[in-house]
């Protein structure tokens, strides 16, 4: 059965979450893997946000990962 744009953006939405909370930092542009999985979809909804092309019921929910996104910011990924 396939799934709905609804549910694998859903999906995609909760990856990403989990990847922050897990690693207490935002995916890295300069990892080959999490660039591909994550920064790329961030990178799309965010345009897509600006442009005000997003639907409703996507906003909020981007919106809570942009401030998660936010708290870890500046942290070093390299330790």
């Amino acid at each position: 059965m396939r799934m709905t744009q609804d549910e694998l953006w859903l999906n995609k939405y909760q990856e990403v979450v989990a990847f922050i909370e897990r690693n207490k930092r935002n995916p890295s542009r300069y990892d080959d893997e999490e660039r591909g999985k994550y920064c790329n979809w961030l990178r799309h909804n965010r345009k897509l946000l600006k442009a005000g092309e997003m639907k409703e019921e996507r906003m909020e929910k981007f919106r809570e990962l942009v401030e998660l996104m936010e708290r870890y910011r500046r942290v070093n990924q390299y330790e």
